[in-house]
């Protein structure tokens, strides 16, 4: 349960590596979550990220368990998140997992595209649904989902991830409105382009390069910690949709209403 402001306890990653997804998880430790869960497939990455995470607050404190989750095996779903449930209430669900793709390769190999889609959408429909489930007989908790502003009108330049992010949108906003009165939170961000940890775009390619400066650097661009800080605030204030950075919804709604040439003009490929 939530403690006594409002904090989520327990948290589960979807995405137990996403640099997003961690430094999340990370500003809800210092704020008194005590069980987090990282989900993805068994790697070295995802034991040191759980090792990380190990190492807050002293040591002390914080249980951290990873389990088993493969977004491209959805008939696993209900038995592998089932156990994290049956283990005790989940406060907070955080969906991060998901591929970008090449646009040219995928273009040109249809069942790599199709791997793109399944992961970012099938995937995560088939998760958040056990989740959101779940979370309803428990009656509490949250969902939040990892979206994209590349989900909001396709480019050339990588309409195969796009695409796949719209679907998921379109998911979340309709999961919103089913689990409205049950108890149950379900948000969805929308980042612009993300830095890593060299400087360089590491998601959200629908931006690039334009609302990126170019170059990973420019007014629409954020970090990690900067999607973890909206995301807290958003939990905070109930809030359906979020924009990071905030400045991208009404840049977003004017470009989803140009004219086509106008469009493609203003973010060329």
């Amino acid at each position: 349960m939530k403690d006594a402001f409002g904090a989520p306890q327990s948290v589960l990653l979807l995405g137990g590596t996403s640099a997003i997804g961690l430094a999340t998880v990370r500003r809800l430790v210092a704020r008194r979550a005590r069980t987090v869960w990282l989900a993805g497939r068994p790697s070295p990455a995802l034991d040191a990220a759980a090792e990380g995470l190990r190492t807050l607050r002293g040591g002390l404190g914080v249980d951290v368990r990873t389990l088993a989750f493969d977004a491209l095996d959805p008939a696993s779903h209900e038995e592998a998140l089932g156990k994290v449930f049956a283990e005790g209430d989940i406060d907070l669900v955080l969906l991060a997992f998901g591929i970008t793709g090449d646009q040219g390769h995928d273009e040109a190999a249809p069942l790599a595209a199709v791997e793109v889609a399944q992961t970012n959408y099938t995937g995560a429909v088939s998760a958040s649904l056990v989740c959101a489930g779940a979370m309803q007989a428990q009656g509490h908790g949250a969902l939040v989902v990892l979206s994209s502003v590349a989900g909001e009108r396709a480019r050339r330049a990588d309409f195969i991830y796009g695409s796949s992010k719209a679907g998921l949108d379109t998911f979340a906003q309709g999961l919103r409105d089913a689990m409205d009165g049950t108890g149950v939170q379900v948000m969805t961000v929308r980042p612009g382009v993300v830095r890593g940890r060299d400087g360089t775009p590491e998601a959200a390619p629908g931006a690039a390069p334009v609302l990126a400066g170019g170059a990973g650097h420019g007014p629409f661009t954020t970090t990690p910690e900067e999607v973890a800080t909206a995301i807290e605030l958003g939990l905070r204030r109930r809030s359906g949709t979020v924009y990071v950075p905030g400045r991208l919804r009404p840049l977003m709604a004017a470009l989803r209403h140009l004219p086509g040439p106008l469009y493609r003009a203003v973010l060329p490929d």
